[in-house]
């Protein structure tokens, strides 16, 4: 490389990782094995029942003309059920969050029920956010000096983001996510531990070099001194 030339900036890396993250939407947007269809003009809500994980379809406009199907993953399909049938089983609260979430497109994205609900959701994202943040830093710092360097900021991004992540699967209930995340924050918060640690000694060191250097300074200029008297 001729000197003065800017070296030329990868843009392998950043490709893969859009491409990752489009296939991992794919995957979340589509599961495999999924046999529940809804009808095209449906409302459709995500049920579970113990291990079971299915759909609520509902049709009509007014709930006098509503209809009501449950739909699992693995192809069941109930009869159609009328506003009053699906209310005498799951209940008025239930049936109008069903049958009035038409409005609430986010909630159903998001799949929660509440705004309440959202304040987890972007505590959640914050995190991975933060946690994504980390990898993408340390990615242009290493490119910048041409090896791998990891800063203290790749473990402030990992730690903050490790604790807000471990707060939203606690909020989940997600038993994977908060045991990946546990013993993540304690490995950050040591790493950090450990580097503070370093930078005091170093400070240490530097002090104790500079106090000997003025020592032996004054020696010698005392020392001067004494012969030319």
């Amino acid at each position: 490389m001729k000197p003065g030339n800017k070296a030329r900036f990868k843009w392998e890396p950043a490709a893969l990782m859009v491409l990752l993250i489009a296939i991992g939407f794919w995957l979340v947007m589509n599961p495999s094995g999924n046999k529940a269809h809804p009808r095209s003009d449906a409302l459709t809500s995500e049920i579970r029942i113990g291990d079971t994980r299915g759909l609520v379809e509902v049709t009509g406009d007014s709930p006098e003309t509503q209809r009501f199907r449950l739909l699992t993953r693995e192809g069941f399909e109930s009869p159609d059920l009328t506003r009053k049938q699906f209310e005498s089983i799951f209940g008025q609260s239930v049936a109008a969050q069903v049958a009035d979430g038409r409005a609430n497109w986010l909630f159903r994205l998001l799949n929660i029920t509440s705004w309440v609900s959202l304040v987890w959701i972007a505590i959640g994202f914050g995190g991975q956010l933060m946690f994504s943040g980390r990898m993408f830093l340390q990615w242009l710092i290493s490119e910048r000096h041409k090896v791998s360097i990891i800063t203290p900021a790749f473990w402030w991004f990992s730690l903050l983001g490790g604790i807000c992540l471990f707060t939203y699967f606690v909020w989940r209930q997600d038993a994977v996510g908060v045991l990946g995340q546990s013993s993540g924050i304690v490995i950050y918060a040591r790493n950090l531990r450990l580097i503070a640690k370093q930078r005091r000694r170093e400070a240490e060191a530097r002090e104790s070099a500079d106090t000997q250097a003025a020592i032996a300074a004054g020696t010698s200029q005392r020392s001067r001194a004494e012969s030319l008297s």
